[in-house]
C-alpha cells in the first residue's frame, strides 16, 4: 500500500488568519485534501508579524477541535497543530516557551517565513535554531522576490542544513514563470526537500498535491516525488531527522549550474 500524502504547510484552520475563512471553508478544503490523496496536514496559521495576537495554546485547541469537525464529517484526514512563523526579534525565546509552535509541535523543525518582497541573512538564526536542537524550514523561497533575483544565496543555505519548502502550485506555475523555473531549478539540483500545498482557500490556493508530484516525477523521477511529498513531511510530522542532502539523480542542463553556485561569497 503506498504511503499518503503528508502536507506540512496549510492554512486549514478556520477563523484564525487568511486561510479558511469559517469551518465550512475548512470542511471544503478537507475534503479536496482527502481527494487529492493527503491523510496528515500539519495546519500552520501565521504567527508573529501580523498576527501577533495568535498563541500557541490557542493554535492548539483549534486544531484539536478541528479535528473533531473533520471526524464527525467523516474524513480520513488527521491535522496536527503547527505554524507558520515570520520571522522577527524573540522568536527564539517564544519557541522555548512553546507560545510559538514548531511543525507538529514536536519541537523538532520550525517552518520559517520571511518577507515576500525581500531577503536578508537568516545564517545567524539558523545557527542559534540548531542549539536549541531546532531545524529551521524555509517556507517557498522560490516565491521570495530576493532570491528569485540572487539564487546562489540558496546553496549556501542547504548546506548550512536548512531545509527548503517549496509551493506545489509553484511547480504548475501558478506564481508565474520566474518562481516556477526557480522552483524546477532547485528541484533538478537537489535542494527541495518538501513540496506543500500552502493552501488558504477551497476556491483560490487550494489544496492541490497530484499534479505537482506529477511534475516532480516528469522532471526527477518517483523515488525523488515520494521523498518530497510523502517521507520527508512524514518524518516532520513525527518529528524525525530529515536530510539537507538529497541523492543525486538526473543532471539538470549545463546552463543552470551557475545559478546555484555553493562558493562562499568573498
Amino acid at each position: 500500500m503506498q504511503t499518503p500524502f503528508v502536507d506540512i504547510h496549510c492554512h486549514l484552520l478556520p477563523g484564525i488568519d487568511d486561510g479558511a475563512r469559517d469551518e465550512e471553508a475548512a470542511l471544503a478544503m478537507a475534503r479536496m485534501a482527502v481527494t487529492e490523496g493527503i491523510r496528515t496536514i500539519i495546519v500552520t496559521p501565521h504567527q508573529q508579524g501580523n498576527y501577533a495576537t495568535n498563541q500557541g495554546d490557542d493554535i492548539r485547541q483549534r486544531t484539536t477541535a478541528l479535528q473533531q469537525l473533520l471526524t464527525c464529517a467523516g474524513l480520513s484526514l488527521r491535522v496536527l497543530p503547527g505554524a507558520d512563523v515570520r520571522i522577527e526579534d524573540g522568536m527564539l525565546e517564544r519557541l522555548a516557551s512553546g507560545e510559538v509552535l514548531t511543525l507538529a509541535d514536536r519541537r523538532r523543525h520550525v517552518l520559517l517565513e520571511l518577507p515576500h518582497e525581500l531577503y536578508f541573512p537568516i545564517e545567524p538564526l539558523l545557527k542559534a535554531l540548531q542549539r536549541q536542537s531546532l531545524t529551521g524550514i524555509l517556507s517557498h523561497p522560490e516565491r521570495n522576490r530576493g532570491l528569485l533575483g540572487r539564487p546562489e544565496l540558496i546553496g549556501p543555505l542547504v548546506d548550512q542544513g536548512c531545509l527548503m519548502q517549496v509551493t506545489a502550485g509553484s511547480l504548475l506555475g501558478t506564481f508565474g514563470p520566474d518562481s516556477q523555473h526557480l522552483a524546477e531549478s532547485m528541484l533538478l539540483q537537489g535542494m527541495v526537500h518538501f513540496l506543500a500545498t500552502d493552501a488558504h482557500s477551497p476556491t483560490q490556493r487550494r489544496p492541490r498535491m497530484q499534479q505537482a508530484y506529477q511534475r516532480v516525477c516528469e522532471l526527477t523521477d518517483l523515488r525523488t516525488a515520494d521523498l518530497l511529498c510523502r517521507h520527508n513531511p512524514s518524518r516532520v510530522a513525527r518529528g524525525e531527522k530529515v536530510s539537507p542532502h538529497l541523492s543525486s539523480y538526473s543532471a539538470p542542463p549545463q546552463g543552470w549550474r551557475g545559478l546555484f553556485s555553493r562558493k562562499k561569497a568573498g
